[in-house]
């Protein structure tokens, strides 16, 4: 299906893709939305006015015309899929010639990425944040209370989540501010106030919900794939010293709910959906118990995505070092999939609307160079990372720039996501 449109073969945005994203254009005033195709953004918002996506399944609703995406996703898959064919469609090099034969709308409707800025695609109403890789879950279980209570007995029965801070969801680029907060850096003595220490990043998955359902309605898990709208990469950063002193009875609270941010364009359920492969057995025969019958899945539960995390310091920028690999992971390890956590979000009728935001929690692999936060990495900052400017790093610090990227890769071509990416700042004592 080749675009009219010139597309790398390694670039994360060809027409099997063609995510959402909202978007400031330097010559147009507010919010468009519009979708990535190659290195340029096409304004849906543009071609919506000159009546190209007159489609009886948008109901005249002019989803396009807001300025986010949450009009859209909420009319539901149908809309979705006639949307998604019509833009592939008016992109093709043999399909509509209206935007590819008119010089002049071709114009004003295709933008170069480099020339506007991304915006939060959508108001996110809540953000809930799962912990659905096995081995992270191992791994830090493993830190704080040995290998032989690493798991806790619910983990392996059902996805285990919290409810997060929808609030401080951030686009990418969006520069992060290290947190103050309560610590106890020793155990015999009081705890103390002041910049969190162990400043961490968590490499996720998040996926958006479009329709929503009614409260007391549960979504099946049979139904679940119709309400996600699509996916994000999603850094969960984390405050490990904060975390650690206020996190029992309740769970998380300052140390994470400071800032999440995700990257920019959402790659539909859709455009992903021949990259799903089997994951860990959840069956008794593989040693694991199955989940009851409202979480049992029947069609392949995890993504095939190939994921990355590069960290850059202030000292490797000032030395021209380019951004440094620390992590190789994969969207496969999840051993909970999304839909198994949207499914269990809501049995108990738990309404969803358009625009929540579940994160998949840590996606870490088997081996060290796969793991997916600095507490693993570093494992509790016992094995500090070398950095190729001859500096360690234990946790993030000042000055450090996360990079987060991933893709699924085609025969000839890859559906991925950019980037998601933050800078730490200095604390605001």
């Amino acid at each position: 299906m080749p675009s009219f449109i010139y597309v790398a073969a390694d670039s994360h945005f060809p027409i099997q893709n063609l995510p959402y994203g909202v978007f400031s254009r330097p010559d147009v005033h507010g919010p468009r939305i519009g979708v990535a195709i190659g290195n340029m953004a096409l304004d849906l918002a543009l071609i919506e006015e000159m009546g190209l996506l007159d489609l009886p399944e948008l109901k005249q609703t002019f989803p396009f015309k807001s300025a986010t995406l949450n009009a859209f996703m909420g009319l539901g898959q149908p809309a979705w899929r006639a949307v998604r064919k019509r833009i592939q469609d008016l992109l093709s090099n043999e399909g509509d010639a209206a935007l590819r034969e008119d010089l002049k709308l071709r114009e004003a409707a295709l933008i170069p990425q480099a020339d506007v800025r991304m915006l939060l695609p959508m108001e996110v109403g809540d953000y809930t944040d799962f912990y659905a890789s096995r081995q992270h879950a191992t791994n830090v279980g493993t830190m704080f209370r040995g290998p032989e209570n690493a798991l806790m007995p619910n983990w392996l029965h059902m996805p285990v989540g919290y409810h997060g801070r929808a609030s401080s969801v951030v686009v990418s680029g969006t520069d992060v501010v290290r947190p103050m907060g309560q610590t106890r850096p020793n155990d015999d003595e009081p705890p103390v106030f002041g910049p969190s220490r162990l400043l961490d990043f968590e490499l996720e998955l998040g996926a958006v919900v479009g329709k929503g359902n009614a409260l007391g309605e549960p979504i099946s898990i049979g139904n679940a794939h119709e309400h996600i709208f699509g996916f994000v990469l999603l850094n969960d950063w984390s405050a490990r010293d904060i975390q650690k002193w206020e996190y029992v009875p309740l769970g998380p609270f300052l140390g994470k709910n400071f800032a999440t941010s995700i990257s920019p364009w959402i790659v539909p359920y859709d455009a992903l959906a021949p990259f799903r492969v089997d994951g860990e057995p959840q069956s008794s025969d593989a040693g694991n118990p199955a989940p009851l019958p409202y979480l049992r899945q029947q069609e392949p539960r995890c993504l095939n995505l190939e994921l990355d995390v590069l960290l850059e310091t202030a000292q490797m920028r000032e030395q021209g070092i380019g951004p440094h690999q620390i992590s190789h992971s994969s969207a496969r390890y999840l051993y909970w999939s999304p839909e198994q956590q949207l499914a269990h979000h809501t049995v108990n009728g738990c309404n969803m609307r358009p625009g929540d935001l579940l994160g998949s929690g840590t996606i870490s692999g088997e081996t060290p160079d796969s793991y997916g936060s600095m507490l693993e990495l570093a494992w509790r900052g016992s094995k500090p990372l070398a950095m190729p400017s001859g500096e360690e790093r234990k946790f993030l610090q000042d000055g450090d720039r996360l990079i987060m990227t991933g893709y699924a890769q085609g025969d000839g071509y890859r559906v991925g996501f950019g980037e998601v990416e933050g800078k730490v700042l200095p604390a605001k004592c």
